[in-house]
């Protein structure tokens, strides 16, 4: 008897030595995988069209891989780090999506409220001045409202005062304006969407009927964050911080230079050799988050969650009706089949959906880009966050070629 105890207890030791030795290999396997990631990224990056990027591999239990590269200040050469922040452009949209569905879930909205139900100020299409446009029609892209060339002449702030004599080393937009031309979005949209209002044209809206024809908007997105200020009786910033941004420890990201750490952000830059200054929009909600390649892979993981059915910010339904493919093909005449990372094939709320099935969006402001997407039946996700413009071949090819890098790794990782 002592003999046969001896005997399992050797096997047992055996066994978890074995089971020790196997964990140890997959370990090394993945620390290898992730070492081999991080020196193609690297060598893609001496094509020397992007000054530096942040990148993010996630699944629904975390983040799988995550790194920067390249530089955040190519003059004190600073590194750009997985903690870099910087604007991310329209991927900011997606949080609307979430914040409406939650002041849905708190009884303060409905999607398909009409908008001037909570408007201090009329929006009508004068082409279709019967027709009341919605919470979803902004939504989803399809109110009719269209931006102007008031929208982007006059949404750009920039952070400090800068000399138009500036040297060539530092370039001033064209439609960035001063700080002291900074002004409560609510008076921004009304100046532009109301019929009395300073900015207001009637080819600020389209022929279409309301809900009829999907044509992206800005200043559409902006006014739907507008109205859930209104309808929760917060600003659009606090509602998404309190709600979306620290219960998911996204401690590095905020709406305002106010409120995020100026140590980690990122300068900008329109090619490698020319800086932007830090600029800020009027109309936040549509472009106007900071945040950093782990930040966000926080909240695309969380994202994954939701669609699998095990999200934390939303009830299942709001995630249901957040993934839920919105509009017919007949809305979107002029789809891109060809381009797996179109966002506009369909749309969620507020959330891109591409010929391939990805889901997520896509972003671009001056001196940045940025891809969001998940693979819903791998219930993978990708992050790039760059610091520069690409407005050559060899910058868009750079971008292509991280993209599709982390595409090539991404079932390696688990």
């Amino acid at each position: 008897m002592n003999r046969l105890v001896l005997i399992l207890f050797i096997g047992l030791v055996l066994s978890c030595q074995e089971k020790k030795n196997s964990e140890k290999t997959k370990e090394d396997t993945q620390i290898s995988i992730r070492d081999s990631l991080t020196r193609e990224l690297n060598q893609i990056h001496e094509a020397g069209f992007i000054n530096g990027f942040g990148v993010a591999l996630v699944n629904q239990d975390g983040i799988l891989y995550e790194a920067g590269i390249g530089f955040s200040d190519m003059d004190g050469k600073r590194e750009y780090t997985e903690n870099t922040i910087q604007n991310i452009g329209s991927v900011s949209k997606t949080l609307i999506g979430i914040a409406l569905l939650k002041a849905q879930e708190m009884g303060k909205l409905n999607l398909d409220d009409p908008i001037n139900q909570y408007l201090p100020f009329k929006v009508i299409n004068p082409n279709h001045p019967k027709e009341p446009l919605t919470i979803r029609h902004l939504a989803t892209h399809t109110s009719t409202i269209l931006d102007t060339d008031f929208y982007n002449a006059k949404a750009y702030v920039l952070k400090d005062d800068q000399d138009k004599s500036s040297p060539d080393s530092v370039k001033l937009n064209e439609n960035f304006n001063s700080p002291d031309s900074h002004m409560p979005m609510i008076d921004f949209l009304e100046k532009i969407l109301s019929k009395t209002g300073e900015w207001y044209r009637k080819e600020g809206f389209s022929q279409n009927e309301p809900g009829e024809i999907y044509e992206y908007s800005n200043i559409g997105a902006t006014l739907a964050g507008a109205i859930l200020e209104i309808a929760v009786q917060k600003p659009y910033s606090e509602f998404t911080k309190t709600h979306i941004l620290e219960p998911l420890g996204m401690s590095s990201s905020g709406w305002s230079f106010e409120n995020i750490d100026l140590v980690q952000h990122s300068k900008l830059y329109s090619n490698p050799k020319t800086e932007i200054p830090w600029y800020s929009l009027i109309t936040y909600p549509d472009g106007g988050l900071i945040t950093s390649s782990n930040n966000l892979g926080i909240y695309l993981s969380e994202l994954i969650k939701g669609h699998s059915g095990g999200g934390t910010l939303l009830q299942k339904e709001s995630y249901d009706e957040l993934f839920r493919e919105q509009l017919p093909a007949v809305s979107f005449p002029e789809r891109d089949e060809e381009d797996d990372y179109d966002d506009e094939y369909n749309t969620g709320i507020f959330m891109g959906f591409t010929p391939r099935g990805y889901i997520g969006h896509t972003g671009g402001d001056p001196g940045i880009a940025t891809y969001m997407f998940f693979n819903p039946e791998t219930k993978i996700g990708r992050i790039l966050i760059i610091n520069t413009s690409v407005s050559n071949s060899g910058g868009v090819d750079e971008f292509y070629s991280i993209w599709n890098t982390l595409g090539k790794y991404e079932n390696k990782l688990r």
